[in-house]
């Protein structure tokens, strides 16, 4: 289950990736217009909406990024197949189709469908694409349908699956939706201690979309607290208005950027350039904007005990703001653009010494995570067995890769005994029929640093960086 959710968590970074760059855009943008949202600046408009492309449409790249990352051979049906899955179900279960499938006015369609399209069900999509190109794409239909063969079933096979998975969530997510509703309703009466599980169930739901059904219940008017609102028209409480907010300035602003130093320093030596790269993207975004999402997905799967300690420490942070009553609000994220903005509003209450607590959370955030992560040796960015190799293959360069191909595929048995050709960071990933039939000497005289046996019918080259140039030409000569 581990390795499951490990290979999630390193499918999802092509698409997190990206998101840093956006969130900065989107901070730089509301920076320029705090309150229009780009209504009154055609500048902070376009940076807005950029950047808004991106974020908005998360689970989209999450959807293509699981299809493509969780198939066997990493082909573009496989991503066409996870956009198509995202497409069926956000359509079929949309407020819209809802209303005409239950017969009843849009106006009375659960809330739960207005937010269908989320992450959770991005990468819900992605594993069914997945799993349904690892099964379909190489099926042989009949001579009157052969068009269809392969590759090309692939989508048609993820469309009918889709319409199962449709038929499952128009049931069970109204009713799941629905109960975390009563559920914050009910927390939300326990004053400070209910601000800390807010803040825990708000985190620890990020993975499933479900935290915007919590967030609708203290942030907007469905129970009369109406959080975000109150706060920036300054009505309300002192101190106790803004209370389900202030806690995240700590954590986003400080704690996890010092979680991801701690991720950096965990790093192992030959990959740390590649993730102070992701690291320092991601932490200037959670600093400025208040979009995490890059962080948490960076190891939410990895190591999913990590996330649960970052949950629980937002819950704390959560409980401790509202215990002593400072309180700050953000109408975009908990970043420093939206702390500044807060300081105007007379609502505000000790504000500063949201800092104070973000400067103690750095301290035991870096320290927390570094010790766990080495305690538990737990997979985040940089520490993978994949990527403990980094040096390349002799003659793995420039024009001969397919001969390394062409050499390394007859030592594995050619196309009598090699099933599959995949490739990581660094590696060759190779299923074959028959262990006892790859020449490994072979193998080995090509120059490849190394030759990892992990199965009996699964074995890892080791070539290097330039791993997927040989893999693209190995999966040419395979038939």
């Amino acid at each position: 289950m581990m390795k499951y959710l490990q290979r999630i968590g390193r499918s999802l970074m092509l698409p997190v990736a990206v998101l840093p760059a956006a969130a900065i855009l989107m901070g730089i943008g509301y920076w320029i217009d705090p309150t229009g949202w780009g209504a009154g600046s055609p500048i902070a408009a376009f940076l807005i909406k950029a950047g808004g492309s991106i974020i908005d449409n998360m689970a989209i790249l999450f959807a293509v990024g699981v299809a493509l990352g969780m198939a066997k051979e990493k082909d573009g049906s496989s991503a066409l197949s996870g956009l198509v899955a995202y497409l069926v179900v956000t359509t079929l279960l949309s407020t819209g189709s809802v209303a005409m499938l239950q017969g009843i006015d849009v106006a009375e369609v659960n809330p739960a469908s207005a937010k269908i399209g989320n992450q959770f069900i991005g990468i819900l999509s992605g594993l069914v694409a997945a799993s349904m190109y690892n099964r379909f794409s190489h099926v042989q239909l009949p001579d009157a349908l052969a068009f269809f063969s392969g590759k090309r079933l692939v989508p048609i096979m993820t469309s009918v699956a889709m319409l199962v998975v449709s038929l499952v969530l128009f049931f069970v997510w109204p009713v799941i939706f629905t109960g975390l509703v009563s559920f914050g309703e009910g927390i939300s009466k326990l004053g400070a201690a209910g601000a800390g599980l807010y803040g825990f169930f708000n985190r620890l739901l990020i993975p499933t979309g479900l935290h915007h059904a919590l967030n609708s219940v203290f942030w907007f008017d469905v129970a009369g607290i109406n959080d975000i609102g109150n706060f920036w028209s300054s009505k309300g409480e002192k101190g106790i208005t803004g209370m389900y907010q202030a806690g995240f300035f700590p954590v986003m602003m400080f704690g996890l950027p010092a979680a991801a130093l701690a991720m950096y320093h965990t790093a192992k030596t030959k990959k740390k350039k590649q993730v102070a790269a992701l690291m320092m993207a991601a932490g200037v975004a959670s600093f400025f904007t208040g979009v995490t999402e890059p962080l948490e997905f960076s190891f939410m799967f990895v190591a999913p005990l990590l996330y649960v300690v970052h949950a629980a420490l937002t819950g704390i942070s959560l409980a401790i703001a509202a215990t002593f009553q400072w309180t700050a609000g953000f109408g975009f994220s908990a970043g420093l653009v939206d702390f500044v903005l807060s300081l105007r509003i007379p609502i505000a209450n000790q504000p500063y010494m949201l800092i104070v607590q973000g400067l103690i959370f750095a301290v035991i955030y870096y320290f927390l995570f570094r010790f766990i992560i080495t305690k538990f040796n737990l997979m985040t960015p940089g520490r993978e067995d994949d990527d403990e190799v980094e040096v390349e293959a002799k003659g793995a360069s420039g024009k001969n890769f397919a001969v390394l191909a062409g050499k390394i595929y007859d030592g594995l048995g050619g196309d009598a005994n090699v099933t599959s050709i995949d490739n990581c960071t660094t590696r060759l990933r190779i299923e074959v029929k028959d262990m006892n039939k790859v020449d490994q000497n072979k193998i080995k005289s090509t120059g490849v640093p190394g030759i990892n046996i992990v199965g009996p019918q699964s074995i890892q080259v080791i070539v290097g960086t330039n791993v997927q140039f040989v893999a693209d030409e190995m999966v040419k000569l395979h038939k």
